[in-house]
């Protein structure tokens, strides 16, 4: 039985090197595209925005 047990919980050690590296890939790509969003000029126009608002707020 514990051997059973055993050869059951081996067979799915975790991610193998081909996955890390689509992984890291698909991260990749995101945090680009992100990043180009982000440093759009609406969107970069917006952000200051709201930080200026932010920051000139009475309290």
């Amino acid at each position: 039985m514990t051997q059973r047990l055993r050869g059951v919980c081996r067979r799915d050690a975790g991610m193998v090197t081909s996955e890390y590296a689509m992984g890291i890939i698909a991260a990749v790509g995101f945090a680009l595209l992100l990043y180009e969003v982000v440093t759009s000029g609406q969107v970069k126009a917006e952000l200051q925005g709201i930080v200026e608002k932010a920051l000139s707020a009475r309290m």
